[in-house]
């Protein structure tokens, strides 16, 4: 049985992991009839969100234990993660991967990529062991690998940025995946694009989908 180490950023779209994406995916995952094992990094959030009204809030809350929410409760420090482990690395969307995982929403493409997620993607490629993302969360892949084949959907502003880094992008639409062979990446744009859960749905069955057919 292949096993996916997903990485989490949080709990919620706007400060964390995007939740459609996170449980759509591990669902997906499930019914490929692999496994998985969720993990994410024990740091405090960038800033918490109001998700009804969207204003930030005047409080603190720590990724892993936001994380956990997500993963019932099983989840482990990203610190922890071991490439040798696992076939397959996945990274959710939603503004934790930009404001967590990473400093892109506030510096672009002159972001600094958290160390221990650097050191997982890096791991993974090392082993020739395919790394999926969706959403945002591909411009991770750009910042740390430079010379990448992907998609963040058609949003020109990022785009510019990824391609700043020596990325080549690929517009895609709904459901729509990009994979890089040589790097063994897999990308699909999800909720970069106005998109439905049905449409999420779609993205990360092809998602994982691509990222078994390239697993040794």
């Amino acid at each position: 049985m292949k096993k996916f180490a997903v990485v989490l950023s949080g709990c919620g779209v706007f400060d964390g992991a995007e939740i459609h994406e996170a449980t759509l995916s591990l669902l997906s995952i499930a019914k490929m009839d692999c496994s998985y094992e969720i993990f994410a990094p024990d740091l405090n959030q960038h800033h918490v969100v109001n998700h009804l009204t969207g204003e930030e809030m005047d409080e603190t809350r720590n990724v892993l234990v936001e994380s956990a929410r997500i993963a019932r409760g099983k989840i482990r420090d990203l610190k922890q993660f071991n490439p040798g482990e696992f076939d397959g690395l996945l990274f959710p969307g939603g503004f934790g991967a930009a404001k967590n995982l990473s400093t892109w929403a506030f510096e672009g493409a002159d972001s600094s990529v958290l160390p221990e997620v650097e050191d997982a993607i890096r791991g993974m490629v090392a082993l020739k062991k395919p790394v999926g993302a969706l959403c945002i969360s591909p411009v991770i892949l750009a910042r740390v690998l430079g010379e990448v084949k992907l998609t963040i959907g058609d949003d020109d502003s990022t785009i510019d940025a990824i391609e700043s880094l020596g990325a080549t992008h690929v517009s895609t639409t709904h459901g729509e995946v990009v994979v890089d062979k040589t790097q063994r990446l897999v990308t699909t744009p999800c909720y970069m694009l106005d998109a439905t859960i049905d449409q999420i749905a779609a993205g990360a069955d092809n998602l994982v989908e691509a990222m078994i057919k390239l697993m040794a």
